[in-house]
């Protein structure tokens, strides 16, 4: 799998899972999917955000580096 194909399957699956949330909250209402929401999804979605930020970075500098092998 490169690089690019795993970074864009974790932002779908991150979209995916924030729609998944978004309708579960409909149902959800309380001070426990609050908590649940603020302790496990919000930072995840951050820390998903950064790999995927970081995970570009990475696919640039593997393309140099074959760039520069060849």
């Amino acid at each position: 799998m490169s690089v690019n194909t795993g970074r864009g399957q974790l932002a779908a699956l991150t979209r995916q899972l924030d729609s998944q949330w978004q309708q579960t909250k409909e149902y959800w209402r309380d001070a426990k999917s609050l908590e649940f929401e603020k302790k496990y999804l919000t930072e995840l979605t951050s820390v998903v955000t950064a790999a995927v930020n970081h995970t570009e970075d990475l696919g640039k500098i593997i393309a140099r580096i074959r760039s520069d092998c060849e």
